[in-house]
Formats: C-alpha cells, structure tokens, sequence
C-alpha cells in the first residue's frame, strides 16, 4: 500500500509539472505579464511576470499535492474516507495545472478561450463526484462535511452525507449550467445551498439526538 501511495504521489507531481515543458517551448512567444485571474465575465484582473507565472505556477500546485497527498495520507481515519473520493482528491490539483496552466499561456498569446465557463464547468463535474461518493464517506479528519456536530458521532456523520449527497449531485449539475450564463450570482446561490444545508440539517440533527 505505501509503494502504491508514494507511486501516486510522485506521478501527481510530475504531472502538476508538465505544464513546465509547454512553457519552456513557449516562452519567448509570451508577454512580459501573463493574466492569471479573471473576473466572472472572463476578463483579466491579475497578473504576474512572465517567469513567475509560467514557473512559479507549477511549483506552486506541485506543492499543494504534496500537502494534499500528506495530509489524506496520514488522517488517522483515512481509512473511512471514500476510496473513490480520496483518488478525486489526489488528482484534482494535477488535473487543474495541466488544463488550467496551458489555457492561461495560450491565452496570454491572444487565444479566445472562455476560461469562466471551462473552470466552472471542471468545478461542477468534481462536486457531482464528491455528491456522488459523500454517502459512503464515512467520519475522518480530512475529507467530506467536517462541522462540529457531524465530527460529534458516526450516526450525525452518516445522516448529513446522505442527506448532502443527492444536493451536491444537483447543485454540481446547477453549477455547472451557471457557466453559460454571465452571472456571478447564480453561481454563488447554488455553492451557499450546498454548504449550509447540509450544515441546518447537521444542526439539527445534533440537537434532536440530544433532547433526549
């Protein structure tokens, strides 16, 4: 199992760093500053210098999978996180610097590319995921709700999960329809109804356990 883990963990960073050799073939075709964030209409509003974007960038994300990695790797109820949840888990990072890196660089070359709708689109597919599995995700310290009442008790834990699930599988879905309409609002409505629904519900649940 630790050679599995550390095989994975070295593949995932490799990849956050693929994104590296298009930049090296690139460089000199790219501006002085490169966009590296965009408001909810697509358009630049941050930038950074050429080097430390097309750079810094991969390191940056290959750093955050390895925390990532360190931290599923060593809950010590790492074993009741879903099996499937854990993998999306590991892979999200390398998965977003190997789509989101080279859109940006191509952008910064004058590419049309509606970035909004392709990160907004990649964020509703892995809520889905997430809704999907949350049922089986039974209670650890790294993955799934972690709010006071649901880490209070297994059966807390397992009641929000299936109550959360099929509302994160519909809300990823809603989400992901946001991203062909040019509004921030929708989006933001449909993440606050995943996240504090689930937290009422929890709540409550607390609450009715111990009334009696």
């Amino acid at each position: 199992m630790k050679k599995k883990t550390n095989s994975t963990l070295i593949i995932t960073t490799l990849v956050c760093l693929l994104p590296v050799i298009l930049s090296l073939v690139l460089y000199d075709r790219l501006p002085a500053q490169i966009a590296v964030h965009f408001d909810h209409t697509g358009a630049p509003d941050n930038y950074l210098p050429k080097a430390l974007a097309v750079f810094g960038l991969p390191v940056l994300l290959a750093a955050i999978n390895l925390l990532t990695h360190f931290m599923l790797d060593h809950d010590p109820r790492r074993k009741n996180a879903s099996a499937t949840m854990r993998l999306v888990a590991k892979w999200s990072i390398p998965l977003i610097s190997v789509i989101v890196i080279p859109v940006t660089l191509f952008m910064a070359m004058g590419a049309r590319i509606p970035i909004v709708m392709l990160v907004t689109g990649l964020v509703g597919v892995l809520l889905v995921i997430c809704g999907n599995y949350l049922p089986k995700c039974k209670r650890n310290y790294t993955m799934g709700i972690r709010l006071p009442w649901t880490l209070d008790s297994d059966d807390n834990w397992n009641k929000t999960h299936r109550f959360a699930g099929p509302i994160w599988v519909i809300g990823g879905f809603l989400f992901i329809a946001t991203a062909f309409f040019d509004t921030l609002y929708a989006g933001l409505a449909v993440i606050a109804v995943m996240v504090v629904l689930p937290a009422i519900y929890s709540y409550l649940t607390y609450r009715k356990a111990h009334l009696h």
